[in-house]
């Protein structure tokens, strides 16, 4: 690496902290200060954020046709905040599409460039974005704390993924979709994720058997929380994208820091749930 590529990567480095910093006490802040009312609509809005871009990856273009997706995601937003039972047969339906979407990523051998309006993409757009929103919202009625340990999961997931990864990382896990992936990156998400379940589960003093559960939901959210990553990796990859955008310096767009969240929180939320009844 010659000088100007250190430098390349130290100033992207400052972006990224500083993103972070001013990131980071915002996001806890919402979780734990809002009440929930106020959470759904903060959590609505990154959601909007996201879904313009999302328009990107399916190829919508024009200002109309974008501004018609984005109130067409409120919408649904808007008709399932009353409706409980319908916020779950959403999150539940999300957790097996998203299961699928794994054998399908680590199947895949090639991606292949696209173009132009990609249909399919438009419902699946409803489901990634909007059932974490419920999947969060469901979570915060209970406890925000339970909101803010699900991110302190996927923070720990990602951070211990990449610095294993990078020290003991041969096996690729999906090279097609995302190269840097490894199995041992994986694992080291995997193993700190379960970490924070067994310290949860001390301090919330549970019994052997919820302990257990809750432990195995925090390894599984981990595990589908990459999941979430790759997708978008792979709709990335064939639009030809580095970042979904750039409003975030140093961090690309919403959707790149929300992709974990979203395959992760559905999952999350019916497994605390049922663990912690």
């Amino acid at each position: 690496m010659d000088g100007v590529e250190v430098l390349q990567v130290s100033s992207s480095l400052r972006q990224r902290t500083l993103t972070a910093v001013v990131l980071g006490p915002l996001v806890i802040a919402a979780v734990l200060w809002l009440p929930t009312p106020a959470f759904a609509l903060f959590f609505g809005l990154v959601v909007m954020g996201a879904g313009w871009e999302w328009c990107g990856l399916a190829g919508l273009v024009s200002l109309p046709q974008r501004a018609a997706y984005l109130a067409l995601i409120a919408a649904c937003m808007g008709l399932l905040w009353p409706q409980a039972d319908w916020r779950l047969w959403l999150i539940g339906l999300s957790v097996p599409w998203w299961i699928a979407q794994s054998v399908r990523m680590l199947r895949m051998r090639e991606v292949l460039p696209v173009s132009g309006l990609q249909p399919l993409l438009l419902p699946v757009g409803l489901l990634v974005l909007v059932a974490p929103w419920a999947a969060l919202v469901d979570l915060h009625r209970i406890g925000p704390a339970l909101v803010l340990f699900l991110l302190v999961i996927i923070w720990t997931a990602d951070s211990l993924a990449y610095f294993v990864g990078r020290r003991w990382g041969r096996a690729k896990l999906a090279p097609a979709v995302s190269p840097g992936k490894t199995l041992a990156g994986v694992y080291g998400g995997i193993a700190g994720a379960a970490f924070c379940g067994l310290l949860f589960a001390w301090q919330q003093s549970l019994g052997w058997w919820a302990g257990l559960l809750v432990l195995l939901f925090c390894a599984f959210a981990a595990s589908i929380s990459i999941v979430g990553d790759l997708y978008e990796s792979f709709l990335k990859r064939r639009r030809g994208l580095k970042d979904s955008s750039q409003i975030l310096p140093g961090h690309g767009g919403l959707l790149d820091r929300i992709d974990s969240l979203t395959a992760a929180a559905p999952l999350f939320a019916l497994g605390m749930t049922w663990a912690l009844m």
